[in-house]
């Protein structure tokens, strides 16, 4: 605390000298009209009730400060004062000035609590104009319910200075100070109670304490930041789309509403719901638990999701067992292929969102549990609605923050990244060094991938495996997997040579037209003009 501010203002500009004093006797603070030779009035005084100043005599009184221990104020009071009228008369102004311009609300009463003056500080704290108070008791107050306990009568009886803290009207917060004053027999003649409205005051403290835990957040965001820049180093996504995608999930991976991630089969809407999780408050506290809908018979579905409890039916467990809402409890709870729920699992599942609540098999109570839901399907679950297969209101609950993945067709800037990392993965888990030759990337970065990151995580692999020699090349891909593509522009029966060739280049432009923005890079990348690429499209009937 500086020493200018432990001198309020109200205070500083009295019209008569005033010196605040530490327990040592030192001078740290004082107001205008005190100059150096009040200051040395009190130099090596205990006690000093008179001093001369400028040939002025001063009677001088001592108060000990309201709201620090072992600080004392000196007021230095002119002799004559009652003989200069109009001297008086200007103190008495300059008072009235000061009390009338004060923040606080400022109370005096005598000693039997009678209302003799306030402020009109006091209207805006209590609402109460400020002729109300006048020649009221205090006890008048207390039972209308304006104070909760009278703080003038502590000070009379108590003779120092008290302070209390309680509730104003319209709820706010006040501080309430006694001070008392004596008179020459040393009995408490009045109580001057400053008044202080908290609410601002809590209020900064209340929006400081958010900022607080706001920059603690932060910085643990900061931190994970920090330990891993690039969020998305563990996830193969070279495309645009897709990172818009991940760094989606990111942003939500805290917002506890559920999740519905869409897409076809194999494109990684399980790798999507783990890294939301992973990237969640959430994995500190709970795991990831993953269950497919669609691979459980729907008799022990129920029983998967929710628990059992010992001897719910034939061949269960002694001791019951947790279902998987148990066990993802302050974690995230991955529901795969949910169009795959039966009706009747769809009711308990909605009531699971709705209340937080669930009960065991063959149980006859409830238990609250905390789980974040991320829920995945390949089906179109509001054609299901209109069908009548999948429950409207679930759809809306489950269907809060919808998250599509696009297939590999339609993002083939993720294709080549993903074949070299599933091919250093395998490389490494069978300890070889295979490659893939030009045109079999060529081949993988054309061909259309119907199952997806799945159905090229599996090629790799079997590739990988099978063959023999360190350098794979399109000759050793499967038959299969070949006559799936016309990459190689040959068609599966013998034809005549303008068919083969006219259907070889239909296709490449087929091909050209979902990679290339406009004809002009398309003949440009195929090494015509642009005139012959908008006639061959037109042959075709290509757009």
């Amino acid at each position: 605390m500086t020493t200018r501010a432990v001198l309020s203002n109200e205070w500083s500009y009295l019209p008569i000298p005033m010196l605040l004093v530490n327990d040592r006797g030192d001078v740290v603070a004082s107001n205008e009209r005190a100059n150096e030779a009040f200051h040395r009035c009190l130099a090596g005084a205990d006690q000093l009730s008179a001093c001369t100043v400028d040939g002025v005599e001063y009677t001088v009184e001592k108060y000990e400060h309201t709201e620090i221990d072992n600080y004392f104020f000196y007021l230095f009071y002119p002799e004559g004062m009652n003989e200069d009228p109009r001297k008086f008369e200007e103190m008495e102004r300059e008072l009235n000035s000061l009390l009338e311009s004060a923040y606080d609300a400022i109370y005096i009463t005598d000693a039997e609590g009678t209302t003799l003056k306030t402020n009109p500080a006091i209207e805006r704290i209590t609402k109460i104009p400020r002729d109300y108070y006048i020649g009221k008791n205090v006890n008048q107050l207390v039972e209308r319910g304006i104070l909760e306990e009278s703080v003038t009568f502590r000070v009379v009886e108590e003779k120092k200075p008290v302070t209390v803290y309680q509730r104003g009207q319209g709820d706010i917060e006040v501080m309430l100070t006694g001070s008392p004053i004596f008179n020459e027999d040393g009995e408490v003649e009045k109580v001057i109670t400053n008044i202080r409205d908290l609410t601002d005051l809590k209020q900064l403290r209340d929006e400081n304490q958010k900022m607080k835990e706001l920059n603690s957040f932060y910085k643990a965001e900061l931190n994970k930041m920090q330990a891993n820049p690039d969020v998305t180093k563990d996830i193969v996504c070279e495309s645009a789309e897709m990172k818009n995608i991940f760094f989606t999930g990111e942003r939500v991976a805290n917002i506890d509403a559920t999740i519905l991630v869409l897409g076809e089969t194999g494109v990684g809407k399980d790798v999507f719901a783990k890294h939301v999780h992973e990237q969640s408050l959430r994995s500190e506290q709970g795991e990831f638990i993953k269950i497919n809908c669609g691979a459980i018979p729907p008799t022990l579905l129920e029983s998967e999701l929710f628990g059992y409890e010992a001897g719910a039916f034939s061949g269960a467990q002694k001791a019951g067992k947790a279902g998987m809402f148990e066990l993802a409890n302050h974690g995230t709870l991955f529901l795969d292929e949910v169009g795959e729920l039966p009706l009747e699992l769809q009711v308990k599942l909605l009531r699971v969102l709705q209340e937080g609540e669930i009960r065991r098999v063959g149980s006859t109570y409830t238990t609250w549990i905390d789980v974040r839901v991320i829920a995945a399907t390949n089906r179109d679950l509001k054609k299901m609605v209109k069908e009548g297969t999948f429950r409207e209101d679930l759809y809306y609950r489950i269907n809060v923050i919808p998250i599509h993945i696009p297939p590999l067709r339609e993002r083939r800037e993720d294709i080549l990244p993903l074949i070299h990392f599933y091919l250093e993965h395998y490389n490494e888990k069978y300890d070889v060094r295979k490659q893939f030759s030009e045109s079999t990337l060529n081949f993988f970065y054309q061909f259309d991938w119907q199952g997806n990151v799945r159905e090229l995580s599996n090629l790799v692999e079997r590739l990988v495996v099978t063959i023999p020699t360190n350098m794979i090349d399109i000759v050793d891909l499967p038959v299969d997997v070949r006559n799936d593509s016309s990459e190689d522009g040959l068609p599966q029966e013998i034809t005549t040579l303008q068919e083969a060739t006219e259907k070889s280049e239909k296709t490449l432009l087929a091909k050209a037209l979902k990679l290339y923005k406009n004809t002009y890079e398309i003949a440009d990348a195929l090494g015509t003009s642009q005139a012959t690429i908008v006639r061959k499209l037109k042959k075709y009937e290509l757009s």
